[in-house]
């Protein structure tokens, strides 16, 4: 427990460890100090293995793993397996005999995605927040610090359950405090429509941005909240044939509300600005993951995708070759020859930028390492959400559904995050060409940030292998795309499944 004050006041702290519902929720310290965990839990269901690049970055992708780098050992098989889906092979090769990998000895925390408990702790202490918070005394809190807090609460069961949801498919659906029942899997179009309206009910609580600069990005902000449903709504558009309409509309008129709305908080940073951008706390992040070397925050080795496309000068001098490159065709359709484009040499070394040899780089990440060596990843945040997440969504939102003048608008979003990278504009794209073309603007943008594989999943592309390492259709559909649950969930819920396709 942090203690802002000195004296004899110092003496009358409660220990952590010895609060109960009688002594605790008595003032705003207590209730930020909880809500805080929620932060804390989050960044420990994400941040401390592979989740980020294993789930988001590189499964599906077509990558290759560079000789002359330690990814062509068996201790980087990963790579192989999340690129062709094997999740299978991931878990299989820990029973080998000659590698026998237990749950807490799985360096990349492989077994630890599995375990959907870590999410469900934020859930569970998000719901006490809503509920405790509710029913404080009066006087304690001002009721614009309720509601905001009780919407941060919000924000996070929200986030943690899409997180879910979009790793496993069906997933069991509660916001009860204190919650003790046994209880099965609900389906993931309602569990999504819950909380897209759970967010809808609280989300104008928050704040454009926060006042304390330390906390901007990292603390919910309305911004953020609104990319969630923009998100949300998306990933329900595209498992929904008969309304998908209505999910695409919403999601326009979120993305006009924070786009037009925000009131000066929100901007696309100039490219120049990158270091600052992945650093975090800039007016382009919306929610954010932070580690500080200086505050002894540090991810694990493997949370970020840095590490897989670095090599030197940018980690220590034996690091020759980054561990991965991309297929040729893939690179020069995400960043044809022929195209100006600032990113190329901003986001990349140029000269590498479609190389084969295990020279390829992604300089998104090129902030300052904690120390030479191979053991530590630039000190950057990890960018959940931001604004040019949001502008790219609305802009795939209006060409789906379609007609002159929401194609035209698409092609104006698009040009914002082209102009901002001094790119070749977009010109004479209409139909599938400009929905395809907006998809690979996702990846040139978006590329290292967690949505690749999720934006393949949610549009389908990942059944096609113009974008990809396909996913065949009938194993798509019999769950394929989703993530193995650990057994332990059967264990005394006897309404519990697992995803057959995996379990």
């Amino acid at each position: 427990m942090g203690v802002s004050s000195c004296g004899k006041e110092w003496l009358k702290v409660t220990p952590i460890d010895n609060l109960s519902g009688n002594n605790y929720w008595q003032t705003e310290e207590d209730v930020k100090m909880f809500v805080g965990g929620l932060y804390s839990g989050f960044r420990t269901a994400t941040m401390r293995q592979a989740f980020f690049p294993g789930t988001g970055d590189l499964r599906c992708a077509p990558l290759n793993r560079n000789s002359g780098s330690n990814a062509t050992g068996s201790f980087m098989n990963w790579l192989s397996f999340v690129r062709n889906n094997d999740l299978n092979g991931i878990f299989n090769q820990y029973t080998n005999p000659a590698r026998n990998y237990a749950a807490n000895e799985d360096f990349f925390g492989f077994h630890q995605i599995r375990d959907w408990s870590h999410f469900y702790r934020v859930i569970a202490k998000a719901n006490i927040a809503v509920y405790e918070i509710e029913n404080m005394e009066e006087g304690i809190l001002s009721e614009n610090k309720k509601n905001q807090y009780i919407a941060e609460a919000v924000f996070m069961r929200n986030l943690s359950y899409f997180f879910l949801v979009r790793l496993f498919g069906n997933v069991p659906y509660y916001t009860e405090a204190y919650h003790d029942k046994s209880i099965g899997r609900t389906p993931m179009l309602d569990v999504l429509k819950a909380i897209d309206a759970d967010m809808t009910t609280y989300y104008k609580d928050l704040p454009w941005t926060q006042e304390d600069p330390t906390e901007v990005g990292n603390r919910a902000m309305r911004g953020g909240a609104i990319a969630l449903m923009m998100h949300i709504n998306m990933w329900l558009a595209g498992f929904s044939d008969a309304n998908k309409t209505t999910f695409y509309e919403r999601t326009v008129s979120l993305g006009r509300e924070v786009i037009d709305e925000n009131e000066g908080s929100y901007a696309l940073m100039p490219l120049k600005q990158t270091k600052e951008i992945f650093k975090g706390r800039t007016k382009e992040g919306l929610f954010e993951i932070t580690q500080n070397y200086n505050y002894g925050e540090t991810f694990h080795l493997s949370a970020m995708y840095a590490d897989n496309v670095l090599r030197a000068p940018y980690k220590f001098e034996t690091i020759k070759n980054s561990y991965i490159h991309y297929d040729l065709d893939f690179m020069e359709e995400m960043y044809p020859r022929d195209l100006a484009d600032e990113r190329k040499s901003t986001w990349f070394e140029e000269d590498n930028l479609y190389a084969q040899d295990g020279q390829f780089v992604v300089l998104k990440n090129v902030n300052i390492f904690r120390e030479e060596g191979e053991d530590f990843n630039p000190d950057d945040n990890m960018i959940v959400f931001r604004y040019a997440d949001v502008i790219l969504l609305r802009a795939e939102a209006l060409a789906e559904i379609g007609g002159a003048a929401n194609e035209a608008e698409a092609t104006n979003l698009i040009n914002l995050i082209r102009g901002r990278a001094n790119a070749t504009p977009l010109a004479g794209k209409a139909d599938q060409e400009l929905k395809d073309f907006i998809w690979w603007e996702r990846v040139r943008e978006l590329l290292g940030e967690g949505h690749f594989y999720y934006d393949l999943v949610r549009t389908k592309r990942v059944l096609n292998s113009e974008f990809c390492v396909p996913i065949p259709i009938d194993a798509f559909y019999r769950g394929a795309w989703t993530w193995p649950i650990d057994r332990k969930a059967l264990v005394n819920n006897p309404g519990m499944t697992l995803n057959p396709y995996w379990n």
